[in-house]
Protein backbone atom coordinates (compact mmCIF):
# COMPACT_ATOMS: atom_id res chain seq x y z
CA UNK A 1 0.00 0.00 0.00
CA UNK A 2 2.60 2.61 1.31
CA UNK A 3 4.68 2.08 -2.42
CA UNK A 4 1.74 2.74 -4.30
CA UNK A 5 1.01 5.55 -6.76
CA UNK A 6 -2.22 6.14 -4.95
CA UNK A 7 -0.67 6.72 -1.63
CA UNK A 8 1.67 9.10 -2.60
CA UNK A 9 -0.88 10.88 -4.97
CA UNK A 10 -2.82 11.07 -1.22
CA UNK A 11 -0.14 12.21 0.76
CA UNK A 12 0.81 14.84 -1.82
CA UNK A 13 -2.62 15.98 -2.61
CA UNK A 14 -3.52 16.33 0.96
CA UNK A 15 0.21 17.98 1.47
CA UNK A 16 -0.88 20.41 -1.52
CA UNK A 17 -4.06 21.27 -0.09
CA UNK A 18 -3.08 22.12 3.37
CA UNK A 19 -0.44 24.64 1.94
CA UNK A 20 -2.58 26.76 -0.21
CA UNK A 21 -5.08 26.69 1.91
CA UNK A 22 -3.49 28.18 4.40
CA UNK A 23 -2.29 30.96 1.87
CA UNK A 24 -5.75 31.62 1.03
CA UNK A 25 -7.39 31.78 4.05
CA UNK A 26 -5.37 35.02 4.89
CA UNK A 27 -7.55 36.49 1.55
CA UNK A 28 -10.91 34.87 3.06
CA UNK A 29 -10.70 31.75 0.45
CA UNK A 30 -10.62 28.44 0.64
CA UNK A 31 -8.91 25.53 -1.66
CA UNK A 32 -12.66 24.86 -3.24
CA UNK A 33 -12.31 28.27 -5.19
CA UNK A 34 -8.66 28.63 -6.30
CA UNK A 35 -9.65 26.95 -9.94
CA UNK A 36 -11.90 29.19 -10.06
CA UNK A 37 -9.57 32.08 -9.83
CA UNK A 38 -7.41 30.89 -11.57
CA UNK A 39 -9.65 30.50 -14.19
CA UNK A 40 -11.40 33.60 -14.84
CA UNK A 41 -8.09 35.45 -14.29
CA UNK A 42 -6.38 33.76 -17.19
CA UNK A 43 -9.78 33.81 -19.53
CA UNK A 44 -11.36 37.30 -18.64
CA UNK A 45 -14.98 38.28 -19.76
CA UNK A 46 -15.79 34.18 -19.51
CA UNK A 47 -19.23 32.99 -18.77
CA UNK A 48 -20.44 31.01 -15.80
CA UNK A 49 -20.77 28.09 -18.43
CA UNK A 50 -17.65 28.32 -20.08
CA UNK A 51 -15.75 28.01 -16.56
CA UNK A 52 -18.30 25.43 -15.86
CA UNK A 53 -18.08 23.30 -18.97
CA UNK A 54 -14.07 23.79 -18.98
CA UNK A 55 -13.48 22.63 -15.04
CA UNK A 56 -15.83 19.69 -15.18
CA UNK A 57 -17.72 21.14 -12.64
CA UNK A 58 -21.99 20.67 -11.63
CA UNK A 59 -23.69 23.40 -12.28
CA UNK A 60 -25.25 24.01 -9.15
CA UNK A 61 -21.42 23.64 -7.33
CA UNK A 62 -20.17 26.08 -10.14
CA UNK A 63 -22.79 28.92 -9.26
CA UNK A 64 -22.77 28.74 -5.60
CA UNK A 65 -19.35 29.58 -6.04
CA UNK A 66 -19.43 32.24 -8.24
CA UNK A 67 -21.94 34.05 -6.47
CA UNK A 68 -19.97 33.45 -3.23
CA UNK A 69 -16.92 35.15 -4.98
CA UNK A 70 -18.84 37.82 -6.07
CA UNK A 71 -20.67 38.49 -2.61
CA UNK A 72 -17.11 38.37 -1.40
CA UNK A 73 -16.10 40.96 -4.01
CA UNK A 74 -13.38 39.08 -5.63
CA UNK A 75 -15.25 38.79 -9.17
CA UNK A 76 -17.97 40.55 -11.08
CA UNK A 77 -20.82 39.24 -12.96
CA UNK A 78 -21.56 41.73 -15.29
CA UNK A 79 -24.60 40.56 -17.94
CA UNK A 80 -23.38 41.47 -21.50
CA UNK A 81 -26.23 40.70 -24.59
CA UNK A 82 -28.20 37.22 -23.44
CA UNK A 83 -25.06 35.81 -21.40
CA UNK A 84 -23.40 36.87 -18.00
CA UNK A 85 -19.44 37.40 -18.14
CA UNK A 86 -16.98 37.24 -15.27
CA UNK A 87 -14.33 39.86 -14.37
CA UNK A 88 -11.87 40.28 -11.42
CA UNK A 89 -12.07 42.99 -9.33
CA UNK A 90 -8.81 44.28 -7.58
CA UNK A 91 -8.97 41.74 -4.86
CA UNK A 92 -9.48 39.01 -7.44
CA UNK A 93 -6.50 39.84 -9.15
CA UNK A 94 -4.23 40.38 -5.60
CA UNK A 95 -6.06 36.58 -4.74
CA UNK A 96 -5.50 35.79 -8.75
CA UNK A 97 -1.34 36.20 -8.08
CA UNK A 98 -1.49 34.60 -5.13
CA UNK A 99 -3.49 31.51 -6.11
CA UNK A 100 -1.13 31.07 -9.41
CA UNK A 101 1.92 31.78 -7.32
CA UNK A 102 1.24 29.16 -4.94
CA UNK A 103 1.90 26.45 -7.51
CA UNK A 104 5.16 27.42 -8.13
CA UNK A 105 6.15 27.91 -4.47
CA UNK A 106 4.86 24.81 -3.36
CA UNK A 107 6.91 22.79 -6.27
CA UNK A 108 9.87 24.67 -5.44
CA UNK A 109 9.93 23.67 -1.64
CA UNK A 110 8.90 20.61 -2.23
CA UNK A 111 10.96 19.44 -5.19
CA UNK A 112 13.86 21.20 -3.16
CA UNK A 113 16.92 18.50 -3.28
CA UNK A 114 16.32 17.28 -6.59
CA UNK A 115 18.72 18.25 -9.35
CA UNK A 116 17.30 19.97 -12.92
CA UNK A 117 16.93 16.40 -14.71
CA UNK A 118 15.43 14.81 -11.71
CA UNK A 119 12.87 16.96 -11.87
CA UNK A 120 12.02 17.09 -14.99
CA UNK A 121 12.37 12.79 -15.17
CA UNK A 122 9.26 12.99 -12.75
CA UNK A 123 7.44 15.39 -14.79
CA UNK A 124 7.60 13.86 -17.63
CA UNK A 125 6.73 10.05 -15.87
CA UNK A 126 3.87 11.55 -14.71
CA UNK A 127 2.64 13.16 -17.52
CA UNK A 128 3.35 9.79 -18.74
CA UNK A 129 0.89 8.53 -16.35
CA UNK A 130 -1.36 10.93 -16.24
CA UNK A 131 -2.48 10.34 -20.13
CA UNK A 132 -3.47 6.94 -18.36
CA UNK A 133 -6.39 8.90 -16.47
CA UNK A 134 -9.55 10.74 -16.81
CA UNK A 135 -8.77 13.11 -19.49
CA UNK A 136 -7.42 16.19 -18.01
CA UNK A 137 -9.40 19.89 -17.41
CA UNK A 138 -8.35 21.77 -20.39
CA UNK A 139 -6.60 24.47 -18.03
CA UNK A 140 -4.29 21.66 -16.29
CA UNK A 141 -3.28 20.36 -19.64
CA UNK A 142 -2.67 24.36 -20.93
CA UNK A 143 -0.86 24.59 -17.64
CA UNK A 144 0.95 22.04 -18.08
CA UNK A 145 2.05 22.98 -21.31
CA UNK A 146 3.39 26.56 -20.36
CA UNK A 147 5.44 25.20 -17.69
CA UNK A 148 7.38 23.10 -20.02
CA UNK A 149 7.56 26.31 -22.18
CA UNK A 150 8.64 28.65 -19.29
CA UNK A 151 11.26 26.40 -18.15
CA UNK A 152 12.46 25.92 -22.03
CA UNK A 153 11.55 22.79 -22.59
CA UNK A 154 9.01 22.76 -25.54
Amino acid sequence: MFNTLAYYSSVLYRDFTAYTSEKLEKMGLHFGLLFFLIYVGKHPGATPSDLTQTLHLDWGHSQRCITKLVDNGFLTKEKVGRCYQLHLTDKGQEAFAVSHQVFFDWDDQRLDGLSGEERQNLFDLLQKVARNSRPLPREAAEAMASRKLSRGQG
